[in-house]
């Protein structure tokens, strides 16, 4: 059965590690014998300049249709970040349930960490956020516009049907890893929604009686992903901590630019969407330079999702030994690799079959 994959390639460096990801999902669908079929749409900064929107006003209904959708960035200077993702990204995620936002970070070999005496497999990391509600409600609004007065109001929104459900999530992945879970939280400062937050996650944990757990506030956590990340191994948090902190796990382990994400829904009842993390870096757009790992280690999440765990293992030894040849590493990772070479090298890798 044919599974159609949307594929916004967005803005910057999205563009072109995009077209990295689509070359070698082309090699892969060849070797496993996948029936992919893709679509690509325009949307983007550069669309929003033109007619006013990022999508068009049926991009939810159209995306509706696919298995899958793959994103590359959003944002340019002269459009605000809260009109790129909130007529883009967010919607996305809100239409179609994507309630985990699973963000891997991992020590490779060939890429030193900045943290002192932290090597290859000493972080091993998986930030689960919590991805349509909390802290990025819509709920609020700003008033008394240009007086002394004026006044912005942002209220944070947590259910317990949305806490609930990306805790299972969480405390399902830590069953199948280590055992092990952190929840962020902030309940000393932050008084409704965040002891809220903790008695609900707690009340999950005794569905998952094999996971040892524990709460810790987002502070002293931040602290331990850079004092001491062998710790920790799945860290559940709401959708800001989730934000903050898995970007600041990917930066420990050498560059946002191998940092890849899936907003998904579990249930497949709606596409889950695949994205890199590290945005469109309009100072080093058009010059071949990006680094495709974030969007190729996407890909990789998107193969299982979609039930192809072989040619997701496939893609991830190559990946790896890309990473441990000096030569195949781009500059954010201590290289002199453009993307095309290191595009080249997965592609032989696989082709070989040596990643198998």
């Amino acid at each position: 059965m044919t599974q159609r994959i949307a594929v916004i390639p967005g803005d910057g460096i999205g563009i072109e590690v995009i077209d990295a990801a689509r070359i070698v999902l082309d090699a892969l669908a060849a070797r496993h014998g996948l029936d992919l079929a893709f679509q690509e749409f325009d949307w983007s900064c550069a669309r929003y300049a033109q007619s006013g929107t990022m999508m068009p006003a049926d991009g939810i209904d159209t995306l509706r249709e696919f298995d899958a959708v793959l994103l590359g960035a959003v944002g340019w200077p002269g459009v605000p970040d809260h009109v790129s993702l909130w007529g883009l990204l967010v919607p996305i995620r809100r239409a179609f349930h994507q309630f985990v936002n699973h963000r891997p970070a991992r020590t490779f070999a060939g890429v030193p960490s900045p943290l002192t005496g932290v090597g290859p497999g000493d972080i091993d990391i998986l930030v689960v956020r919590e991805n349509t509600e909390g802290e990025y409600s819509q709920v609020g609004g700003r008033f008394n516009h240009g007086l002394p007065e004026e006044t912005a109001v942002q209220e944070a929104v947590f259910t317990r049907r949305g806490i609930s459900r990306v805790a299972d999530y969480a405390f399902e992945a830590a069953r199948s890893r280590s055992g092990r879970l952190v929840s962020a939280t902030k309940s000393n400062g932050i008084v409704h929604t965040m002891p809220f937050w903790d008695e609900v996650v707690a009340s999950r944990a005794a569905e998952f009686p094999q996971v040892e757990w524990r709460s810790e506030h987002i502070d002293a956590l931040a602290a331990k992903v850079v004092l001491a990340p062998r710790s920790l191994d799945v860290i559940l948090a709401s959708n800001l901590f989730g934000d903050v902190l898995s970007d600041l796990t990917a930066a420990a382990t050498g560059s946002i630019g191998l940092a890849a994400s899936a907003n998904l829904n579990p249930s497949g009842e709606y596409p889950s969407m695949f994205e890199p993390v590290h945005g469109s870096a309009p100072d080093i757009a058009g010059r071949g330079i990006a680094n495709p790992v974030g969007a190729l280690w996407s890909v990789v999440l998107m193969l299982e999702q979609l039930g192809h765990p072989e040619a997701a293992s496939d893609l991830m030894r190559a990946i790896e030994r890309s990473l441990a040849d000096a030569s195949t590493r781009t500059g954010d990772v201590g290289g002199n690799a453009d993307t095309a070479e290191v595009t080249e090298f997965i592609l032989s890798t696989i082709g070989a079959g040596e990643s198998g």
